[in-house]
């Protein structure tokens, strides 16, 4: 939900209006997929990293708009914490050496950031959580000063009715309650945004959500959160709990969280806005003057406000976009299952394995969704976050195979197959793709790196839990600089 808002309190009339305008909205978005011109011709990407503020102790540095002032670049914006910032990278093909040129803004952007954040003694860190946030950082008092965050706020502690509750069993547990969405903060993603025709939609949202538990797994960042040591990829669990609108009440009813992987394959991405209408209660009912239907009638592009909001409100780990740029609407794909860092080069790893990879599986012959029952693909994506590299998934005439065989031996070739077919260098690709290789070759990514380097400081330098979470996020930032993938990186 990337707009603005100003209204906090929404009256009965105002909710009514909003539904009957999200429906009408529909009506005209399934209109519009049966014979309007979407953008299509060449499939642009973009991706968007959430990032963390930390002060010289490693500690969150509550200071986002003073750097955003001294920043002074639209392609960061606030975040929900006062801790993060994001940035968003300018759209492009990857054809050729898109992925260089996307390596070489990414590290202008973050360095000239990290060059105006050291000016208020902060630094910026990638990683899916940061180690060191506790219970007394993540309240409502350091949400981001932008009043859209507090009237989401608001508005799903309202639909709740009670705290929020916080119930993460991994390698350790953690129990607590908030009165806020503040620990959602926490949660800082990378995100990949995949263009695609509406005719292609539904094979690239279902290759997408077949694939998140491998995404997961291998790119998995996020084992700490409040000092405990809990999932491999905890950022899942807690984006999950954080945002929940239900009592238990209306869980044991069956009633769909907001952050949801979903029920089903699709057929359409109509489905999916549909689902979004029939199943979630709006949020944020804000009315645009708009009328999509004279809009349509009148030959022009609607920009269905209404139902582009509510979507921004049902948090799916693969969201359907349907957007506007330059006067002609386009649909995408927006991939959010990974956590941010640790380096640019790893990024941008994971960003071609899924390009590749979602390509791969939505133009075969033979749907792996034909193959794979949804609830399968589910139960890899929560195996995956809590289990990371070491994870055994289950894959169509595989059974039950460990990850790294699977990514190895089947998936690699697939995902390379699909980033030929995007038209990317040679080079490029077996660059990048090399370094999801070597992950798998030696069992490490960032969530594995994170956890070793805690235990050698309590271990062999003594360090209490505390102390031993500050000297690795301090550590950790140094090697992100150097931009080594993080397989590399040395425990000391």
């Amino acid at each position: 939900m990337g707009r603005d808002v100003e209204q906090g309190a929404f009256s009965r009339e105002d909710r009514v209006r909003y539904r009957q305008k999200v429906r009408r909205c529909l009506d005209v978005f399934a209109l519009m997929l049966d014979d309007f011109g979407f953008d299509a011709d060449r499939p642009m990407t973009g991706l968007e990293i959430e990032l963390n503020l930390v002060d010289a102790a490693a500690e969150p540095a509550m200071r986002n708009d003073q750097i955003l002032a001294d920043i002074a670049d639209p392609l960061f914006q606030t975040e929900l914490g006062q801790f993060n910032l994001e940035l968003n990278a300018s759209p492009r093909l990857i054809e050729g050496t898109g992925f260089a040129d996307y390596a070489k803004d990414l590290r202008s952007s973050l360095t000239r950031a990290d060059e105006r954040a050291a000016k208020s003694d902060a630094k910026i860190v990638m990683v899916g959580i940061l180690p060191t946030l506790t219970e007394r950082h993540l309240v409502a008092d350091n949400l981001s000063t932008n009043e859209r965050y507090r009237v989401l706020n608001d508005q799903i502690v309202g639909a709740r009715g009670e705290d929020i509750e916080l119930d993460i069993r991994g390698v350790e547990r953690l129990r607590t309650h908030t009165d806020s969405i503040a620990p959602e903060a926490a949660c800082t993603s990378l995100q990949f945004h995949l263009q695609v025709a509406p005719d292609s939609f539904a094979d690239y949202w279902n290759a997408s959500q077949a694939i998140a538990g491998v995404q997961v797994a291998i790119g998995a960042n996020s084992p700490f959160l409040y000092g405990r040591q809990l999932w491999a990829e905890t950022r899942i669990a807690l984006f999950e709990q954080a945002t929940d609108t239900r009592p238990d009440e209306l869980k044991a009813q069956g009633v769909r969280p907001r952050v949801w992987f979903g029920e089903r394959w699709i057929t359409s991405i109509f489905d999916l806005f549909e689902e979004n209408v029939r199943y979630f209660p709006p949020l944020l009912p804000i009315c645009e003057d708009e009328d999509p239907v004279e809009v349509l009638h009148a030959g022009g592009v609607p920009q269905l406000g209404e139902l582009r909001l509510h979507n921004g409100t049902v948090y799916r780990w693969n969201r359907p976009v349907y957007d506007i740029m330059d006067g002609r609407p386009h649909l995408r794909v927006e991939n959010r299952v990974l956590p941010a860092g640790p380096t640019v080069v790893d990024m941008l790893a994971n960003a071609a394995f899924y390009f590749g990879l979602a390509r791969g599986l939505a133009e075969a012959d033979r749907p792996i969704w034909s193959q794979l029952t949804f609830s399968s693909a589910e139960e890899n994506f929560h195996a995956a976050a809590r289990r990371g590299i070491n994870a055994v998934l289950h894959w169509p005439r595989l059974g039950d195979v460990p990850v790294t065989t699977l990514v190895l031996d089947t998936l690699l070739p697939t995902a390379a197959q699909g980033l030929d077919r995007f038209g990317v260098a040679p080079a490029e690709r077996d660059r990048l793709l090399g370094v999801i290789e070597e992950r798998c070759r030696t069992g490490r990514n960032g969530a594995v790196w994170q956890t070793e380097t805690v235990w050698a400081a309590e271990r062999h330098r003594g360090m209490d839990r505390e102390a031993a979470l500050h000297h690795m996020v301090q550590r950790y930032a140094e090697l992100q600089r150097a931009n080594e993938p993080v397989h590399t990186w040395p425990v000391d």
